[in-house]
């Protein structure tokens, strides 16, 4: 299933994933004339020697990650801990923050992360919850925190905006690791980390020229999220709307990853594509009410043995090279349907798997989008598939202006 191409420089393009600041603030133009370009930093902690870099209340860090050791007692009798980041600058003024972890969570544990930043008027902000995240459901609701506004910042679901006016010259993360008194267990913490960009307004982009990926397509699973449509509405709504934990279970089993029979039991025995289900249901946030959480899909990764966390692309020439090695990527992207050739629907917001590209350097997809699996795979016009990822304003239907994905991707992989 992994085939040839899997070595193609893998190494080289996993380890430029890791923390690729070099090419974030690198001038990429985003569109033709002088226009400023997107500023775009991905940094993450995942090793004992930057563990000891932070400070550690009750945890440790040890080789498979950050693990309750001296625990405190809550008032409500549940153990914690926090491992604390140092200060981190990206290099510019960001205008957004999303936060990405690597966790497992046995039954009766759970972590919570939060930020804080210095902004450009030397100020510190408050700390911002950005999760309170375990895999499972049963002791906890995996949710965000709505409401988290002030004169800094706010938070939205997932990410954290800077105030007009206002960037985000430093920001510190925080990971809380707790337990209930019923158990021994603890948390894992194999990895934290934060994408911080600052991307122009742009309604277009230029089109980028085709790369490394051209002729590639990799063999990746196809699920379609309707045939799920009105099942478990618990989760969102039902499978119509599931096209982000489709579009992470589709890149999980692409890993040889994946849930277990027994973990799939709480399903009928004849439920169709029960993975799918699987994932929306552990991907939901019960704040926000949706499995549309994007680091709560990587996390959803994570679980398995991956390695996942959200950051943006300056464009589809940067995406090639993941494909080039073997890597899909999970894709934001918003559109009328008139804008992409060949969807057949208009979308707010909706996520796909980029597969592969052809000769000629258009861009396949498995669009979860579909009535059946074998209907996912698309192919799309590369102009206008990179217009629809990543520009960060577009106008909707009746003439308004709305925002776009600005080029957020999910990399999931070993």
């Amino acid at each position: 299933m992994r085939r040839s191409l899997l070595s193609i420089a893998l190494a080289t393009v996993l380890a430029a994933t890791v923390a690729p600041a070099a090419s974030a603030t690198s001038p990429v133009s985003d569109r033709s004339g002088d226009a400023p370009a997107a500023k775009i930093d991905y940094h993450e902690w995942n090793d004992v020697a930057e563990f000891r870099g932070g400070e550690a209340e009750g945890v440790r860090p040890t080789g498979t990650g950050l693990r309750l050791t001296r625990a405190r007692t809550a008032d409500d009798g549940t153990e914690y801990g926090s491992w604390t980041s140092p200060w981190y600058e990206p290099g510019f003024g960001a205008t957004e923050l999303i936060a990405s972890w690597n966790a497992t969570t046995p039954e009766g544990t759970w972590i919570t992360v939060e930020t804080t930043a210095r902004t450009d008027s030397g100020e510190n902000t408050a700390w911002y919850v950005l999760g309170t995240w375990a895999f499972g459901d049963t002791d906890i609701e995996r949710t965000t925190v709505a409401g988290q506004r002030d004169e800094h910042a706010a938070v939205y679901v997932d990410t954290l905006a800077a105030a007009d006016g206002v960037t985000f010259e430093a920001y510190r993360l925080r990971v809380t690791l707790h337990r209930t008194d019923s158990t021994s267990a603890t948390p894992r913490v194999r990895a934290l980390g934060a994408m911080t960009s600052a991307v122009p307004d742009r309604f277009t982009v230029p089109t980028s020229e085709p790369g490394a990926a051209r002729g590639i397509e990799l063999p990746v699973p196809r699920y379609a999220q309707n045939r799920h449509a009105g099942n478990y509405p618990e989760y969102g709504g039902g499978g119509q709307n599931w096209c982000s934990p489709t579009s992470t279970e589709m890149v999980v089993e692409y890993w040889g990853r994946g849930p277990s029979a027994d973990e799939l039991s709480w399903l009928p025995d004849d439920y169709e594509d029960p993975t799918v289900a699987h994932a929306a249901r552990h991907t939901y946030d019960y704040s926000y009410e949706g499995t549309g959480n994007w680091p709560f899909n990587t996390a959803y990764a994570a679980h398995y043995g991956l390695r996942g966390h959200v950051t943006r692309l300056h464009s589809l020439a940067e995406l090639e090279d993941y494909v080039a090695a073997g890597v899909p990527v999970v894709t934001s992207v918003s559109f009328l349907e008139s804008e992409l050739d060949g969807a057949g629907y208009s979308t707010n917001g909706h996520l796909m798997v980029v597969i592969g590209f052809t000769d000629d350097g258009d861009v396949i997809v498995n669009d979860p989008a579909s009535n059946t699996n074998e209907g996912v795979r698309n192919v799309y016009r590369r102009d206008q598939f990179e217009t629809v990822w990543q520009r960060t304003q577009r106008y909707t239907a009746d003439g308004g202006v709305a925002g776009g994905p600005g080029g957020i991707a999910y990399i999931i992989r070993p």
